[in-house]
């Protein structure tokens, strides 16, 4: 009789990669493409972009929220939006510290008190990129070093 070693089972809806190629990299991003393995056996491509954790600042004072508009090259457009960004040369800084850069930098504001309240993953179906969201009070203001703050 002939036994075929079975490899162990896979959990259900879980995909394992049996290889994975680089097709792209630049200093802001990898793009991948993994052959994958299915709990049911069944094979598969999986494309996946590796990019490194950003800090979303929510800027809170006198009941409302500051905000930046910014243009978004990816869906042709001006957003408002939290501030928000990453170091490319420091892809691992501390949440806090990236937060109060990026507060400084887009806003003007410093923020006597930063609380972290959880991270996220941004786009988690095709990308391994997450958010720490940092709640800003206690602001000062100053001057911003690239665009200009609104409130909402």
């Amino acid at each position: 009789m002939h036994k075929e070693t079975a490899q162990p089972p896979l959990p259900e809806h879980e995909l394992v990669a049996t290889s994975s190629t680089v097709v792209h990299t630049n200093r802001w991003m990898t793009v991948r493409e993994d052959k994958t393995l299915r709990h049911d056996g069944a094979q598969g491509i999986y494309g996946l972009v590796e990019k490194p954790d950003f800090a979303l600042v929510i800027p809170y004072a006198d009941g409302g929220f500051h905000l930046v508009e910014q243009y978004r090259y990816a869906v042709k457009g001006r957003y408002w939006e939290f501030p928000q960004g990453s170091w490319e040369d420091k892809p691992d800084a501390d949440p806090i510290a990236l937060a109060r850069g990026e507060l400084a930098e887009e806003t003007g504001l410093t923020a006597g008190t930063m609380k972290p309240l959880g991270h996220l993953f941004e786009a988690y179906g095709y990308c391994n990129q997450g958010f720490h969201i940092l709640l800003a009070t206690d602001l000062t203001a100053a001057r911003p070093t690239s665009t200009r703050p609104r409130r909402a």
